[in-house]
């Protein structure tokens, strides 16, 4: 049976093995294990027991970091799907992990565009009391303040527009089409929001 797999829906019996060649992600394998366990000094728990299967390009960020180049972390939350969740939790805490044993910076997302435009039923109104929910939540995990910087796109999208420009210039539609699955019935605002998403790799 066929499955589909998007940031907002799965359907069907996920093969993961397909999947993490479609996404081109590689996984996590004892090599790889013994690498990060050497320059983090321990192994967290998400790894050590394959709650984590694949990735992409961690190995090269392992190599980077050997290398004294270093890197700074991004990750983010979509409000306006219900309440947060262990599940949702989870890969923030293991990016509080990531943080606190190799001291980078962190760039925390809230794309408070997002759930909005893909859901018709959902006013802004209660997208924006849920991103201040969602705020405090993540805020409570306690990362290191001075080294953190938690944003939400709609405050802070005058400050990335310039770069935003210039990531969705070399963006086609056709490739939102097939990374995303979008259709020709898809709004306009889904199909430039990853444009938006795109801009904290940029950051540093």
């Amino acid at each position: 049976m066929a499955f589909k797999v998007t940031p907002w829906e799965v359907t069907g019996k996920v093969d993961y093995d397909k999947l993490r060649k479609n996404f081109g992600a590689k996984p996590i394998d004892q090599k790889l294990k013994d690498k990060i366990k050497k320059n983090a000094g321990n192994l967290h728990h998400f790894l050590s027991r394959d709650f984590f299967f694949s990735h992409r390009d961690f190995d090269l960020i392992l190599k980077d970091y050997e290398k004294d180049k270093g890197f700074f972390l991004y990750t983010g939350r979509a409000p306006g799907g219900g309440d947060m969740t262990l599940g949702h939790l989870v890969p923030f805490v293991f990016t509080k992990w990531l943080q606190e044993i190799f001291d980078v910076n962190l760039y925390i997302q809230i794309p408070d565009e997002e759930k909005f435009l893909h859901k018709q039923n959902l006013s802004w109104e209660t997208v924006q009391e849920k991103t201040k929910t969602d705020l405090e939540h993540i805020a409570s995990l306690g990362f290191n303040q001075d080294k953190t910087f938690l944003f939400q796109n709609s405050e802070y999208i005058k400050n990335m527009y310039p770069m935003l420009m210039k990531t969705a210039k070399k963006i086609t539609h056709s490739t939102m089409k097939a990374v995303f699955g979008f259709k020709d019935s898809t709004n306009i605002g889904m199909s430039f929001y990853p444009s938006i998403q795109m801009v904290p790799t940029f950051f540093e």
